[in-house]
């Protein structure tokens, strides 16, 4: 039967959510990602105590329904009402995570991390304590370890800005030839200055490679004297 939350229960609810957000926040924030430790805890928490209101809405209205026998045909809970508005809400807080510069985004898994801790916390508010045990343990981990345990080496853009054309390309395409990367796409732009100079840059769609780190790319180029600029953009 279905029974009101008591403080113990609501304390030890909101405590689990802070502790299993926390977690996961402060990874976020060792990163130095949009959302960090309070966001997450604060996503948490809100998610919990709606959960515990649904809760106890189920529980008032199984109340008055015992009390009063004339009303059980017209009272109606649904208890995934309020859920459901969180769960469609967290996803206009994680869009505020995602940043768009320069043909570049990040912030996606941030705004998933919120998203997702609003999930467990709806779990712990609801008391199912397995589900949400199981849920924060599979989430840290992928946060945490899942990129040291697994190197997905993606397409990414590479943008070079550089000065003599000629000389210039001919080093960066021996380095890619002599590190194995592969060039998917190029696009070539360039931008005369005011003393008749002119300034190249090439846009590299390139897999990097298993054996090769992107900062180590961009170290090398940067090394070369006619080589203004190097940066990645994630696609």
């Amino acid at each position: 039967m279905t029974t009101q939350l008591d403080a113990i229960t609501v304390i030890t609810r909101l405590l689990m959510a802070t502790v299993f957000s926390g977690a996961i926040g402060i990874d976020r924030a060792y990163k130095h990602r949009p959302a960090g430790l309070r966001t997450h805890i604060l996503v948490c928490l809100g998610a919990c105590i709606i959960a515990m209101i649904q809760k106890n809405l189920g529980f008032n209205a199984l109340m008055v329904a015992q009390q009063y026998p004339q009303y059980k045909g017209i009272l109606r809970v649904d208890e995934a009402r309020l859920i459901a508005q969180v769960v469609s809400g967290i996803g206009f807080l994680g869009a505020g995570t995602i940043i768009v510069e320069n043909h570049s985004i990040r912030g996606l898994t941030t705004a998933a991390s919120l998203w997702v801790v609003a999930c467990i916390g709806i779990a712990i508010g609801m008391g199912n304590y397995i589900i949400a045990i199981s849920g924060f343990l599979v989430v840290f981990g992928v946060v945490a370890f899942l990129k040291k345990i697994i190197r997905i080496s993606p397409v990414r853009k590479l943008k070079v800005e550089y000065k003599q054309k000629v000389e210039t390309k001919e080093f960066i395409d021996g380095y890619f030839k002599e590190n194995k990367i592969s060039v998917e796409d190029v696009k070539f732009r360039v931008s005369k200055l005011n003393n008749n100079n002119s300034i190249y840059t090439n846009i590299y769609s390139i897999d990097f490679g298993k054996n090769v780190d992107y900062v180590d790319i961009v170290e090398n180029l940067s090394m070369n004297e006619n080589i203004v600029k190097v940066e990645t953009i994630n696609v």
